[in-house]
């Protein structure tokens, strides 16, 4: 079969996109490069590959387990069923995260992501900043083996660690970064996302704020004197979050950041950070 015998037959059980998507990764070209080459043979293996892939489209899987990765900040994460996919939000928690270091710490600092999950939030960190350690935590097993895959990938020092965010860790950091569940048990949610993605990494119990309480009522013995907090949320759990900081933090600052969609998605908590 020629390229464009399979585009027809990819659009006709998938979105037009994810049909051209799938092919170009599969021959490795550019997408944007297919409809110059639309009578290139390809070999009979990729073909019953990509009728695979298509039909696994067809049937509610999400692009991103199916090709096997996902762009983040520039660069490719390996990701399949054991994690959550990584959204553009957590982008710019991460974009958020890199300033606020760059413009108050000096020397390398400790850094540790709870949840890691892929590990995207913690690798991307190790990449952008300059740091003494980074730790990148989660309950999963499952979860790390993916993170473990992206670490190698990436050539980093990271150290993975499977805890219930800081029941296994004994140590004080400069940066402290989750993006934890936060998803409320009865809530409605996308079904492509609730039949495919693992439900430990959406879940966080009647009013979605297990994860932060949990985190936060344990998160004073693990700060440093001069400490950056960075939380991704709910949209609708700004206050709630800023309640439990309170009930378990003194005497420090508090800033709620807004997404690109104008929506309250990252809270910031700093400890004498504006005391230099």
């Amino acid at each position: 079969m020629t390229i464009e015998e399979l585009l027809i037959f990819g659009k006709s059980h998938c979105h037009s996109d994810h049909a051209k998507i799938l092919l170009a990764e599969l021959i490795n070209k550019n997408p944007l490069e297919l409809l110059n080459c639309l009578d290139e043979t390809v070999p009979q293996e990729k073909i019953e590959l990509y009728k695979k892939e298509v039909l696994a489209l067809e049937e509610g899987k999400p692009l991103q387990y199916v090709i096997g990765y996902v762009n983040f900040y520039g660069n490719k994460f390996y990701v399949d069923e054991r994690v959550l996919i990584p959204r553009f939000e957590t982008e710019e928690l991460v974009e958020n995260t890199v300033n606020y270091v760059n413009k108050y710490f000096k020397e390398p600092i400790d850094i540790i992501d709870l949840g890691t999950g892929s590990g995207v939030i913690g690798l991307t960190l190790e990449n952008k900043l300059s740091t003494n350690s980074v730790d990148l935590i989660d309950i999963s097993k499952e979860a790390l083996e993916v993170c473990e895959k992206n670490k190698n990938n990436f050539n980093s020092k990271a150290n993975l660690i499977q805890s219930d965010f800081f029941e296994n860790i004994n140590k004080k950091y400069d940066v402290i970064i989750s993006n934890p569940p936060y998803i409320k048990t009865n809530e409605e949610i996308e079904e492509i996302v609730k039949d495919n993605e693992p439900h430990l990494a959406l879940y966080a119990g009647e009013n979605g704020l297990d994860c932060y309480e949990k985190i936060l009522m344990n998160i004073s013995t693990h700060m440093k004197d001069k400490c950056l907090i960075a939380f991704e949320i709910g949209y609708e759990q700004r206050e709630d979050i800023i309640n439990l900081i309170n009930k378990y933090l003194d005497n420090v600052e508090i800033e709620v950041k807004k997404d690109l969609s104008e929506k309250d998605r990252m809270i910031f908590i700093f400890k004498n950070l504006n005391n230099n």
